[in-house]
């Protein structure tokens, strides 16, 4: 396989991205090609998934989990360890994380047991756990996931609640499609 191809295999690369970078990486320097190469084999080398909330970290259990700062009674739970990250740039998030590691896709073959549903469950049961707030993304893959895990966790007493959605700050009404708008005017909150 050709260094275009193995570039173009990573997710939003397509061909014509993957030569750019192939042609990148033929200008520079063998020390480049090198860095890059190593930097590629530590990553898979030193980092692993978090035996408690399965996000990407260099320890077991991550430096999120065993922070005590942090409140645990508080999950939130995302499709993939990315979204870890995006959370975590906000500075507005102070408990912990569960990854799932995907989200429900029926037309996909991918159900709850081929994701972390049945770990959170337990973890929710474990105690301890006030509120669980689901952040998985506004799709109908994201959407079929936080109502099956609504369900799924309806009988612990614990409140499930969900991520608001609706217009993004700095755009304009009729720029914004529908189903953006019905989800702000059907999620609108008391103006304080």
């Amino acid at each position: 396989m050709t260094l275009v191809d193995r570039l173009a295999s990573f997710p939003g690369v397509g061909r014509k991205s993957a030569l750019r970078m192939a042609l990148y990486i033929m200008r520079t320097p063998r020390e480049f090609a090198q860095a890059m190469s190593e930097a590629l084999l530590a990553v898979k080398d030193r980092i692993a998934f978090c035996s408690q909330c399965g996000t990407l970290a260099e320890q077991d259990p991550c430096p999120i989990c065993t922070d005590q700062r942090r409140d645990h009674s508080l999950i939130c739970v995302v499709e993939e360890p990315g979204d870890v990250i995006a959370l975590e740039r906000t500075g507005g998030w102070s408990g912990v994380y569960h990854v799932l590691g995907g989200a429900i896709a029926p037309l996909d073959g991918i159900g709850p047991d081929q994701i972390h549903c049945e770990q959170l469950n337990q973890r929710v049961r474990r105690g301890g756990v006030k509120e669980v707030v689901v952040a998985t993304n506004p799709t109908s893959e994201g959407e079929t996931t936080a109502l099956y895990l609504a369900r799924m966790l309806q009988d612990t007493g614990v409140r499930v609640t969900r991520i608001a959605r609706g217009v993004p700050m700095g755009s304009d009404l009729e720029l914004v499609d529908e189903t953006t708008l019905q989800q702000a005017l059907a999620g609108r909150g008391e103006m304080k």
